[in-house]
C-alpha cells in the first residue's frame, strides 16, 4: 500500500475501498443531488442510506465477504445501490453484460462462482427473468437461499427488481431489503471495517471477438483510485451534470462516468439505455454539460431530425471534433479526453493528459503514464524493452492493474518483470508521451506496409451516410493482404463506394484506402455481448462474398476454385502494389 500514498488522492490509502468511498463522498456532498433518474432526485446522503439498507439485506441473506454478487441491469438507480451495497459487506461485484445471450450469461455466472444474482425483469423487449427460467426451470420453483442448479452450481439466490415475488424461487427487491430487518448498523459497520483496499472487489467480463469472455479480477482500490483520478483529469466539478451512454457493466461506465462524477460531487443523469431522442430530451431538460458517448452515438444525436430546433448550448465538456460541437456552439478546442490510453485490465486509463491540456498535445499523443503506473514498449517476440520512439508492444504495471484473469495463472499474462503485455502496438517518445497505434493482432500488412484498422475507422467517423466502418485484411497472393472496408450505412441508401474512397483519400495515405467496400446491414454483423464486432466471422463472410462475386482486386480474382482459393485473373493487367510514402 506504500505506493498508494504517493498518488495525490483526497483520502489516505486505507480509505481506498468502495464502501469508504461512498461514506466519504456522502460526508462531503451530503445534500447535493447525486443522481437524477426518471425525474427523481437522490442526494449523496440518500444514496448512502439506500446502499446501507440493501447491504443489511445482503448480510441477512447470507452474503459474506468474498461472495460473488452478479448484477444484470442496465444503467439504473438500483445498479448503483447494488454495487455499493455489495462493496459495503465485502462482496465481489460481477456486472453481467445486459446484451449477453443465455450462453454468455451462464458462462459469466458459472465462471465467476456467483452465489447471488440481482436482475431487472425485462429490458429492450427481452424478458430477462423468463430467459433465465427457460434455460434453468428449477430456479423458478426452488427455495431462495437454497437453489440447486447443476449448470450454475454456486448460485443460491435470485433477486428480481420489483415489490412482489415473480416466482417461488425468486425474491423481490423489496424482499431482499427485508432480509436485513434484524441486522444492525453496528454489524454492517464491523463488516465494512474488515474490507481492505487489497481485497477482491469486482470481476469485469470482457467480450472477446474470438474466445470466451475473460474475467478480469480487480481489487477494491482500483475503481476508487480511478474515480478520484478521472474526476481530476476530466476537470469535473460539483456544478457538472453528466449524461453517459457507457454501460455500467464496463469499467468505463463504472469510473469514467459514474465514479468520476460522484468523486467530483457532480450530478449523474441516468438513462437506462441509449435512445437518441430521449438523450436529447435529457440534455435539454437537465441542462447536461458533460456527455460521454461513442462517436457513432454523437453522430446520431447531431443528425437527429429534432436537433436543429433544440437548445444544446449547455453542452461544454465534449470533444471539439464531435459532430455535436457546432450544434452546441463550441468555438474553441478547450476540452478533450481522447489523449488517453487504457484497458479493462487497468480499470480504464493508465496514461492520460488533463482534459484542458493544450489541444496540439492532446491530439498528437495518448498522454503520459498516470501516477502509480509504469509503461514500457517491448519487442512483441522477445519481450526486450525498446528505446524512445521505437514501435513495439505496450506493457504496463501499477496500482490499478488487475489482480489477474480469474482462474488463470499469473505467469500466463505477466512477463518476468511483472508487466502485463497488452498486445497493443505503440511507442513512447523522448518526452514520455505514449502513442498508441492499435491492436497488433488486427494490424493489416499490405504491400509491405502496416495499416491500422483503428486509423481507418477514425477517419470514417464523420463520413456522410455511414454509421460505422470496420476494416479487415483479406489474404492476397502478391500484396500479402488487401484492406476491405465493411461499411454500415445510416438508415436509407448507402453512399457510392467511390464516394467513400474519395472521402478517405483526403484523410489517409493512398495505401491505407480500402481496395474494396462491402455494405452490411446491422443484422448481418455478428456482435459479442459487449457490442464488439466479431472479427473472425466477419472476415469469413467477407471472403465468402468476394469469392461468390468473383471479385477482382489487383490482378487476382477471389473464388473460382473448389476450395474458394484465389486464382490469377488473365483478363486484367497485373498491377504493382502501392508503396507507402518514405
Amino acid at each position: 500500500m506504500r505506493v498508494s500514498s504517493n498518488l495525490d488522492l483526497p483520502c489516505g490509502p486505507a480509505r481506498l475501498t468502495l464502501g469508504f468511498f461512498l461514506s466519504d463522498i456522502a460526508a462531503i456532498h451530503g445534500g447535493r443531488v447525486a443522481l437524477t433518474s426518471e425525474g427523481h432526485e437522490t442526494t449523496y446522503r440518500e444514496l448512502e442510506t439506500e446502499a446501507r439498507h440493501l447491504a443489511r439485506g445482503l448480510i441477512g441473506a447470507g452474503v459474506v465477504k468474498g461472495a460473488r454478487v452478479a448484477v444484470q441491469m442496465a444503467n439504473r438507480h438500483e445498479w448503483i445501490i447494488s454495487a455499493f451495497a455489495t462493496a459495503l459487506v465485502g462482496g465481489v461485484l460481477v456486472p453481467v453484460n445486459t446484451f449477453a445471450k443465455g450462453d454468455e450469461r451462464d458462462y459469466i455466472l458459472r465462471h465467476s462462482d456467483a452465489s447471488l444474482l440481482i436482475l431487472q425483469p425485462s429490458l429492450l423487449g427481452r424478458d430477462l427473468l423468463c430467459e433465465l427460467f427457460d434455460d434453468h426451470p428449477k430456479l423458478a420453483t426452488g427455495e431462495p437461499g437454497r437453489l440447486r442448479c447443476l449448470a450454475l452450481p454456486q448460485l443460491r439466490r435470485v433477486v428480481c427488481l420489483g415489490d412482489e415475488d415473480r416466482a417461488l424461487g425468486v425474491q423481490s427487491w423489496q424482499s431482499l431489503h427485508e432480509c436485513g430487518a434484524d441486522v444492525s448498523d453496528a454489524l454492517l459497520d464491523a463488516a465494512t471495517e474488515e474490507v481492505h483496499p487489497s481485497d477482491d472487489g469486482l470481476i469485469i467480463y470482457t467480450s472477446g471477438t474470438s474466445a470466451k469472455p475473460k474475467g478480469v479480477l480487480h481489487t477494491q482500490r482500483a475503481p476508487v483510485i480511478q474515480s478520484y483520478r478521472l474526476a481530476e483529469y476530466l476537470r469535473l466539478s460539483q456544478d457538472d451534470r453528466v449524461l453517459t451512454a457507457q454501460p455500467f457493466f464496463w469499467t468505463a461506465g463504472i469510473v469514467w462516468s459514474l465514479g468520476a462524477t460522484l468523486a467530483a460531487g457532480g450530478r449523474m443523469v441516468l438513462q437506462e439505455t441509449f435512445v437518441p431522442v430521449e438523450a436529447l430530451d435529457l440534455i435539454e431538460a437537465e441542462r447536461v454539460n458533460v456527455l460521454h458517448a461513442w462517436s457513432h452515438q454523437e453522430k446520431l444525436l447531431a443528425e437527429h431530425p429534432t436537433t436543429e430546433a433544440r437548445d444544446l448550448s449547455c453542452l461544454r465538456k465534449i470533444e471539439f471534433t464531435s459532430l455535436l460541437a457546432p450544434v452546441a456552439g463550441l468555438e474553441e478546442d478547450a476540452w478533450g479526453a481522447y489523449s488517453a490510453y487504457g484497458t479493462t485490465e487497468t480499470f480504464t486509463m493508465c496514461s492520460m493528459l488533463p482534459a484542458d491540456a493544450p489541444a496540439q498535445i492532446r491530439h498528437a499523443t495518448h498522454g503520459r503514464a498516470l501516477p502509480g503506473m509504469r509503461l514500457r514498449i517491448v519487442d512483441p517476440e522477445s519481450g526486450a524493452e525498446l528505446g524512445p520512439n521505437s514501435p513495439g508492444e505496450i506493457a504496463v504495471k501499477g496500482v490499478t492493474l488487475m489482480r489477474g484473469y480469474y482462474k488463470v495463472e499469473r505467469e500466463a499474462f505477466l512477463d518476468d518483470s511483472g508487466f502485463f503485455r497488452t498486445r497493443d502496438g505503440g511507442r513512447i517518445d523522448e518526452r514520455g508521451y505514449l502513442h498508441w497505434t492499435g491492436r497488433l493482432s488486427d494490424m493489416i500488412k499490405t504491400g509491405g506496409a502496416n495499416v491500422s484498422p483503428v486509423e481507418i475507422e477514425a477517419a470514417l467517423a464523420d463520413c456522410p451516410g455511414l454509421r460505422a466502418g470496420l476494416a479487415v485484411g483479406i489474404p492476397h497472393p502478391s500484396l500479402g493482404e488487401v484492406v476491405i472496408l465493411c461499411a454500415l450505412p445510416n438508415h436509407g441508401s448507402a453512399p457510392p463506394p467511390e464516394t467513400i474512397r474519395n472521402f478517405l483519400r483526403e484523410r489517409l495515405a493512398t495505401y491505407k484506402v480500402p481496395r474494396h467496400i462491402l455494405f452490411f446491414d446491422e443484422d448481418e454483423i455478428g456482435f459479442t455481448g459487449s457490442q464488439k464486432i466479431q472479427i473472425g466471422p466477419l472476415r469469413e463472410e467477407v471472403g465468402r462474398r468476394l469469392a461468390e462475386a468473383n471479385t477482382a482486386i489487383e490482378g487476382f480474382v477471389y473464388g473460382g476454385g473448389d476450395d474458394g482459393a484465389l486464382r490469377a485473373s488473365t483478363s486484367e493487367t497485373r498491377m504493382e502494389p502501392e508503396k507507402p510514402p518514405a
